[in-house]
């Protein structure tokens, strides 16, 4: 039975006005869907206002660096490939997920695992896909500064805590995971991005 199909009483009104609220707010939002350099501008501002909240405030040094680190992963989501070549390789010195290799990274005919990306120059073109696609991306960096406002607000949340200390320390782990993520792109050669790579019109010339 769908919301519409209650009985019309207070209670399923208001759950037919969430739905209708729900499917209006998402039409919004993939509205924006094109308007990539506009978005991504706004979170910027969004950011910006947030560090001067802070600086201002003198406070809130642990939301800021768990929101830096949240940030940080969903960065390295987005230069991720949605599907990990080094389960090709079949190499163990990546962490790699016990649940990605059982997920259908093998072929048919004997066993033979998939290849995901390129990694030569006379192989056929396949498409970067994401882990984290740049949509979700950004609407789950705006999410996150969104909710690190909303604890400003809050005394509970702002626990001293030597803050030069934590910065130190998020550079430290942002120079660890991009360096691991680089040598992964080197390793197993692709680029996350377009720059560089070749651009073919409608008739299939470059």
């Amino acid at each position: 039975m769908s919301s519409f199909d209650l009985p019309d009483t207070p209670v399923s009104k208001a759950q037919r006005q969430m739905v209708q609220l729900s499917r209006r707010f998402q039409s919004v939002l993939d509205s924006t869907m094109p308007y990539t350099a506009v978005r991504w501008a706004g979170l910027g501002v969004a950011l910006v206002l947030y560090l001067v909240r802070i600086f201002l405030l003198q406070g809130w040094y642990i939301i800021t660096y768990a929101l830096g680190i949240y940030l940080l992963q969903l960065f390295l989501l987005f230069l991720s490939p949605k599907l990990d070549p080094a389960l090709e390789a079949g190499d163990e010195d990546d962490d790699l997920d016990v649940d990605a290799t059982e997920s259908g990274a093998s072929n048919g005919a004997g066993g033979r695992r998939a290849s995901f990306l390129p990694t030569r120059s006379g192989e056929e073109f396949r498409p970067f896909i994401r882990r984290l696609p740049e949509f979700k991306f950004w609407w789950q960096a705006v999410r996150a500064v969104l909710a690190a406002f909303f604890c400003t607000l809050f005394s509970a949340f702002d626990i001293p805590v030597f803050w030069p200390i934590l910065v130190i320390y998020f550079f430290i782990l942002f120079g660890v995971t991009m360096r691991r993520q680089i040598r992964h792109m080197i390793k197993y050669r692709y680029l996350p991005f377009n720059v560089g790579k070749p651009k073919y019109n409608r008739a299939g010339s470059k």
